[in-house]
């Protein structure tokens, strides 16, 4: 049989990254990813400015800037019209970084082949069909058209917030109530500033739009709704409902002149899916297997980065590598548990119909909250405290 240190289901950005960087140390890394070319699936294509510093931390932030990367210095958030934010991210942030976006296909791309340049075993095409936890823990790989099972020290998941491993691995899956949902739309042409990114809110319909500039004139859209007050916008046919939607949520209707939806078009649902401490039995769970934070604030690939920064430094750190496993997971419910405790307070804040949201928003449009002194989602989760204090500073109750 067959022997690796890591073998990672899945070869986007968590699995790619942590082969890259564990096979670049010398350790045997088997990467089982099952498509043969990466699509547009209307993922997460920026990382908050604690993602890119998590990116510079693993050696990839100048590896994606160089394959189609572009840095978004400027955080723009409007009101309506009005603008309540023009902020400098490289000034106002810990890390001292822009937000950074990308074409998600082309990243994926250019990971996987980083990954493959620095040692790891890349099967393409390949599908695991089951993994056996233990102190030897087991895969077993279909890849053109044979079978093998292969030992490895460790199983990392990587393979999405519909995980076949949580269940090979016995893990339980929690998921919270339906609030938001988020719909998104890529676009070329589009005549916008390449290096700020704009956030809209319409606070009377419960609705948020997002324009992330990829360079080039392409632009991902997306659109942040309360689900209950809005439609699920699916499939070509809904592509111009999409754009009156985006122009009521507060894009300016001369932002889509001259531009053109290109690529799928689909809604998610934004509530968060979790699994308490993503380790056991010599299986790790890593990005959204682990954690799939709502889309609607962004830091879904800042989280992945973060994750695989944390595993990679306790595998290196020890021997023993099931310890290693326990000391990340608990890692892991600790800040991610920060984000998901800002991500509740925050939806309350920006999106929650009825009179104790307008009272929230009040606040802030009078000045009496200031958004800057609660920043977990560009300067990360270990930025405020997620305590009653914190809680009434934001929320006011």
């Amino acid at each position: 049989m067959k022997s690796y240190d890591i073998a990672t289901i899945g070869g986007g950005l968590g699995g790619s990254a942590l082969a890259k960087s564990m096979a670049e140390r010398g350790y045997r890394v088997l990467v089982v990813e099952g498509t043969t070319a990466f699509k547009d699936r209307i993922r997460g294509e920026q990382l908050a400015s604690w993602g890119s510093a998590e990116a510079k931390e693993l050696g990839l932030y100048d590896l994606l800037l160089e394959s189609n990367g572009n840095e978004m210095v400027w955080w723009d958030i409007y009101v309506g019209a009005g603008r309540i934010a023009h902020r400098d991210l490289t000034a106002t942030t810990p890390s001292r970084l822009p937000n950074l976006s990308f074409f998600h296909p082309e990243m994926q791309e250019a990971l996987i082949e980083a990954a493959a340049t620095a040692g790891a075993e890349v099967r393409r095409g390949a599908r695991v069909t089951a993994a056996k936890p233990g102190a030897d823990p087991e895969v077993t790989v279909e890849w053109d058209g044979g079978s093998e099972t292969v030992s490895c020290r460790m199983v990392v998941a990587c393979d999405g917030r519909n995980s076949g491993a949580r269940r090979w691995g016995g893990f339980e899956r929690r998921r919270d109530e339906d609030r938001l949902q988020i719909a998104g739309l890529l676009f070329e042409g589009m005549e916008i500033e390449a290096d700020t990114a704009r956030l809209s809110f319409n606070f009377v319909e419960s609705q948020g739009a997002l324009l992330f500039p990829q360079g080039g004139g392409r632009v991902r859209s997306y659109i942040a709704s309360w689900k209950a007050l809005h439609p699920r916008l699916q499939g070509e046919g809904a592509k111009g409902r999409f754009l009156e939607e985006a122009k009521k949520a507060g894009l300016p209707p001369e932002t889509f002149d001259g531009a053109a939806p290109v690529g799928p078009l689909a809604t998610f649902d934004g509530a968060d899916e979790y699994v308490e401490h993503p380790y056991r039995d010599g299986i790790a769970l890593l990005g959204d297997a682990a954690s799939s934070s709502d889309p609607s604030w962004g830091q879904g690939l800042s989280l992945t980065l973060r994750d695989v920064r944390t595993l990679r430094d306790k595998l290196l750190e020890s021997e023993d590598w099931d310890a290693a496993g326990h000391a990340y997971a608990a890692a892991h419910d600790e800040y991610y548990g920060r984000l998901h405790t800002f991500e509740d307070w925050f939806t309350k804040l920006m999106y929650e119909p009825g009179e104790a949201g307008k009272r929230r928003r009040m606040r802030l449009m009078t000045g009496e909250l200031n958004m800057e002194e609660f920043d977990p989602f560009q300067s990360g989760p270990e930025s405020s405290e997620p305590d009653a204090v914190t809680r009434e500073a934001v929320l006011g109750e």
